[in-house]
């Protein structure tokens, strides 16, 4: 029991390793909104099909400072999730992905009115959950009435269930590239073949034309 309870902290705190990991802070530095979407600041992610997504910012400053934060929550194939604006304080997107892609949260500081804070920077703490990270626990352990330990093994349950799909994700992708180097290979081959007896061709029809001439001319 006491080697089970200490693999289980063990788990625990690498899981939570993990999350911090996944914080990111950063300084947002005001502009003036000419081209915008050029000075967006934009973080990455990538999200599997009908996973749930919560993203929380935290925003320093206070409203009427002379900036005004707003963010874009979007994935690359142009489905939008969120797009909180003058964000202060905490910030709060939750969604569920359309399909296996790439998501983007963008944020941007424009200076607003004619008072130029200085510094002119917000200060953003972005956190990204997905999957199992997601859901609130607390509120799953009082509802099914479970036992802290319960409680985490569930979560531990499904995030090696999403660490497994993820793995066969990964599989299929390396299996389709595979399958493409394989065609491409076949292809380049019998491309270099055509090609050297095309050349094979063309030299045999080039010697029996000079021959050909040659004779014409009496010069052999």
């Amino acid at each position: 029991m006491a080697v089970q309870r200490s693999t289980l902290q063990w788990l625990c705190s690498l899981l939570v390793l993990v999350g911090v990991a996944n914080a990111l802070k950063f300084d947002l530095v005001a502009h003036s909104g000419g081209e915008s979407h050029k000075k967006e600041r934009c973080i990455r992610n990538f999200v599997g099909q009908e996973t749930l997504v919560v993203v929380t910012a935290k925003i320093d400053g206070s409203k009427g400072d002379g900036m005004v934060v707003n963010m874009h929550v979007r994935d690359a194939l142009g489905n939008e999730y969120g797009r909180p604006r003058d964000i202060v304080g905490e910030s709060r997107v939750t969604f569920q992905s359309h399909t296996d892609a790439a998501f983007d949260v963008c944020f941007e500081n424009l200076l607003s009115g004619s008072r130029r804070p200085n510094p002119a920077s917000r200060h953003v703490e972005l956190d990204i959950d997905i999957g199992a990270d997601a859901k609130d626990w607390s509120a799953i352990q009082a509802t099914e009435k479970l036992k802290p330990v319960e409680a985490e093994l569930r979560r531990i349950e499904e995030l090696t269930e999403e660490i497994v799909h993820e793995m066969d994700y990964l599989r299929q992708r390396e299996q389709k590239l595979r399958d493409t180097n394989e065609s491409t290979n076949n292809r380049v081959k019998w491309f270099g073949v055509t090609t050297t007896w095309i050349l094979i061709g063309l030299w045999a029809w080039q010697i029996m034309y000079l021959r050909a001439y040659f004779r014409s001319k009496h010069l052999i």
